[in-house]
């Protein structure tokens, strides 16, 4: 039984990272001969579906299609997206039942000995885990992308390292086995948790990109791109601090405003010279934009994984990178590594990838082989 609360809660939006791995379990699951079920906290309720419901779901996304809101949807004013997600999943439902009733629930309609998955830090509460309980010879694995709400609680909204401290505790205390996806990720847990279960160290898998139309605005080569939410922990203020400083080249900004970040937003406002803010651009015109580049920067103070590094890595787009140890345990030598307290560091990197006689030689990077989803769920599934 995979959750697919966060899934469902992000239907019509452009899928972050975590979201895209929930997808991925998603797809993996559906293509195994043994059953699949999939557990949704709805906005009333619990909704649980088989594999025939899970297809439905999985379809759906990838058409961007969903049915319009029910009367429960309209009733909770859901926006578009996941009013019809959970629409869907009511119509698909094999049983669905009130908060109060989830034990019951799974005990019937459950097989002995479930697999309980959750890959999305969503939905894994003290309810969650009482009605688990009741379904015999149940075992839960639970992935951890990062510990970051606990390492840098500065960059977070005021409530959130309190709620993580909560999940990660049930998590080491409920789970059968902790599924990390670095050995970075397994070290930061064991910071922070005296005791924990089982664990299985498996990088995540990079989903290729078809190409798109690469987009066209008033920019020209050479320009840079970063790619992530505009929050503080990416570290967005570095590059706008040092731009003024890079002759000639562009920054393509690709990413949605996050929160807590009004300097930032500000800097942005004021439509800096040489620096484009992109938003809402799909998966195909980022490759585009990306393979197209001059480098890919990335002054993240902290990552759990990093999936655009990877991404640009697998197409020879030359990186910029804080010195962190997840990039290096994925990347190795690849990228150019500059602390991002040593804005000098920055400048010359980038100034250097800019310069036109490193265009092609800067293509010629090593030879890097990215992790794949079979090597990932070999790994996983067979410990799971």
């Amino acid at each position: 039984m995979l959750d697919l609360t966060r899934l469902v809660s992000r239907a019509g939006l452009i899928l972050t990272g975590i979201d895209r791995v929930e997808m991925a379990y998603l797809r993996a699951l559906l293509d195994q001969p043994s059953p699949l079920f999939g557990l949704i906290r709805s906005s009333v309720g619990y909704v649980l579906v088989d594999k025939d419901g899970c297809r439905q779901l999985q379809n759906a996304f990838d058409h961007n299609r969903w049915p319009s809101p029910d009367r429960i949807g309209r009733w909770r004013r859901l926006p578009s997206g996941r009013a019809g997600a959970e629409a869907l999943m009511r119509q698909a439902r094999i049983a669905r039942c009130l908060p109060y009733r989830l034990g019951r629930m799974l005990a019937k309609n459950l097989p002995a000995g479930t697999h309980y998955i959750n890959v999305g830090h969503t939905n894994f509460t003290d309810r969650v885990i009482l009605g688990l309980k009741r379904v015999p010879d149940l075992k839960i694995a639970i992935m951890i992308h990062d510990t970051i709400p606990l390492d840098f609680p500065h960059f977070q909204r005021p409530e959130i390292p309190n709620k993580f401290r909560g999940f990660l505790d049930r998590a080491t205390s409920h789970a059968d086995l902790l599924i990390c996806i670095s050995e970075d990720t397994h070290q930061s847990v064991r910071r922070h948790v005296p005791k924990v279960p089982s664990v299985v160290v498996s990088h995540l898998g990079l989903t290729p990109t078809a190409p798109g139309q690469t987009p066209q605005g008033p920019w020209k080569k050479p320009y840079f791109i970063t790619l992530g939410t505009i929050e503080p922990r990416k570290n967005h203020k570095l590059l706008l601090d040092i731009w003024p400083e890079i002759p000639d080249a562009h920054l393509l900004i690709c990413g949605k405003r996050g929160w807590e970040n009004a300097d930032v937003f500000e800097q942005l406002d004021a439509s800096p010279d040489r620096v484009h803010e992109l938003t809402d651009l799909s998966d195909g015109e980022v490759h585009a934009l990306m393979k197209n580049a001059s480098g890919l920067l990335f002054p993240s103070y902290a990552e759990g994984f990093g999936l655009p590094l990877i991404e640009a890595a697998t197409i020879k787009t030359p990186i910029v990178c804080n010195n962190l140890p997840v990039c290096r345990e994925i990347l190795g030598n690849i990228p150019v590594y500059a602390p991002v307290s040593d804005r000098y560091a920055w400048v010359h990197a980038v100034k250097t990838m800019a310069s036109p006689n490193r265009n092609t030689a800067s293509k010629e990077s090593p030879a890097f082989k990215a992790p794949d989803w079979e090597t990932h769920f070999n790994k996983v599934l067979r410990n799971i």
